[in-house]
This record gives structure tokens, sequence and C-alpha cells, in this order.
């Protein structure tokens, strides 16, 4: 008798899809992961460790302007809203919103992690018991359809927070502006955090932290992939390495090899050379200028901007035009 529990092979399309994607990073000149594999169940408890950092001052900046401005956010929401909130992770920001709104109808969670978004959901619940609650277990860079809450709702409004936009590329951004657009429609407007441009000795540290926090996060997307894909990353093989690239705008982390090796993906050699690396995120800064073009470009008119008094951060409140 075999008391062994089946592995299941998951060959749905959308898993086919991600391991093509992945496959075709990895063969490309520039090798390149998409960071959504940051966030498995450890990653999410690593970024929130992050989030915590000296060295790392945009939660921190963030919350402070949304504890100081929550208020007129609220007043240019508008009441009766329904808040969608991709990306929503431990879900620790959202209650600033929903405290200072006008009877929100409902707050609709979008996470890959599910267990994040379980254990969250069910806290909100309790913590807003005149708010409906309804997540959604989904990828929220692709089209994801919006549940309708009993209520009716006079507006909807993204909230995305965390400079999360700054990891999109800037053609990729857009798209995402134009999901969002898409996802609030007419009348609707969105709430968004955006890192300001800074100097390399300001942002360099909050990226490679004293603690390793950092540097375990990105280490971790091997483990996260050796078990989604049967991938045979060696974690030890790999070391972190993030750094500012003036001249794209940017923070790039990446997984830097640290000695000539093969990994197999989907039963394809994958061939490393020391010193090569896989670039697994860029979080791209922003100026006034450069952040209302790429907001218009998405279908959205950036109506106003609220700011910590170093100009470190920022939360931007748009309408679809």
């Amino acid at each position: 008798m075999n008391d062994e529990t089946p592995t299941l092979d998951d060959q749905s399309p959308a898993r086919r899809e991600e391991l093509a994607q992945l496959r075709a990073g990895l063969n490309e000149k520039r090798k390149w992961i998409s960071s959504m594999y940051f966030y498995d169940e450890k990653g999410s408890e690593l970024f929130e460790r992050i989030t915590t950092l000296p060295e790392y001052y945009l939660t921190r900046t963030e919350v402070a302007i949304m504890q100081a401005f929550a208020d007129d956010m609220a007043a240019c929401i508008g009441s009766s809203a329904t808040v969608i909130e991709p990306g929503s992770g431990a879900g620790e920001k959202i209650g600033l919103l929903l405290r200072a709104l006008d009877e929100p109808v409902a707050y609709v969670p979008i996470e890959i992690a599910r267990g994040h978004l379980e254990a969250s959901a069910e806290s909100l619940a309790q913590q807003f018991p005149a708010i409906e609650v309804l997540p959604v277990w989904a990828d929220f860079t692709r089209p994801v359809e919006i549940p309708s809450p009993r209520r009716a709702s006079k507006r909807r409004v993204v909230y995305f927070p965390g400079s999360t936009i700054g990891n999109f590329e800037p053609d990729d951004a857009v798209a995402l502006l134009g999901n969002f657009a898409d996802m609030v429609g007419p009348g609707g407007v969105a709430l968004l955090g955006v890192d300001l441009a800074k100097s390399a000795a300001m942002l360099e540290p909050a990226y490679n932290d004293s603690a390793g926090v950092t540097a375990a996060f990105n280490l971790n997307m091997l483990d996260h992939l050796n078990r989604r894909f049967r991938t045979d990353f060696v974690r030890d093989n790999f070391e972190h390495l993030a750094f500012y690239n003036a001249g794209r705008w940017r923070i790039e982390m990446h997984l830097k090899s640290r000695c000539d090796q093969v990994v197999h993906v989907d039963g394809e050699a994958v061939h490393f050379e020391a010193g090569e690396t896989i670039h697994t995120e860029s979080s791209y800064k922003y100026d006034d200028k450069r952040f209302a073009a790429l907001a218009e470009a998405g279908g959205f008119k950036l109506l106003r901007t609220w700011r910590d008094p170093d100009a470190l951060f920022s939360l931007r409140y748009l309408a679809v035009e």
C-alpha cells in the first residue's frame, strides 16, 4: 500500500503560460524573471518585514502621509465608494482609508498569495462589519472581474499604495493604469503611491538593508520557482544585487550567479556564467512631470498630490478622463 500523497501535475493554461514566460525570460541575453514570483507565503512575510526596516523609508513615510491627509483624500473620493486594492498583501494601510471614508460600501482586495488574502479579508471584515469585503484570488496584472456588492455604490476607487506602480516598466505601467481605468469605469478614480526621484545615497540602502532581509526576499524567489515549476535552482549559488540606475531613474534588483552553472527549467538547460545576473525587479522613481505623463497615457488625469515634508514619497489622486 502506497501512503504517499500524489503530487498534482498542474497543467492548466495559466500555469503553462507562466512557465513559457519563465523560460523565455531566462533565455534572453539579459535574463529576467517576473517579480510576481516574490510573493509566495514566505515572500509576502519577508516583504512585510522589509517595510519595518530602518533603511526602508517608503512605508513609514507613506503611512505618515495617509495619517495627515486621509480626510482630504476621503473628501475627494466621496461617499458610498467601493474600494479596490490590487496586490492588497496583509492589508495594513487600507484601514486608514476605510476609516476616513464616508460610508464605504465594499472593499475588494486582489492578491495572488492566497493565505495573506484570506487572513487579511477575515480581519478586515471583523474590523469593518458595515463594509462588504469581497476578496479576489488573482494576478492583478491581468484583467480581473470585480464582484458587485449587495448595496449600490456611487463610485469605484482603486487604492494602489506602496509605490508598486514603480515596479512596472513604463509601457507596462501604462497598460496597468489602463486596466485600472477599466476596473473603476467612467467617474472612477485611483489613489496611488509614487516614490519620488532622489539620490542613489538615499535609495540604495533601502534595497540593501544591513539585516539582509531584502536579500532573503530576493533569493526566496528561487525556492518559490523550485516548488511551483520543479526547477532546480540552488539558492546558495546566487547572491542578491541591488543598485540605482540613474540613467533609467530606477533601482534594479538582480540575482547574481556565484559560479558557472546549469539550471533546468521544464527539462531545458539554462546556462549561467559566474557573475551573470537575473533581473528580478525594477523600482522606478518619478518626478511630477514624468508621472503626470504616465497617468495621462494610462487614461487618467492627475488631480491632486500629497507628499511628506522631505519630498521622499507621494500619494496621487487620479480620475478617469
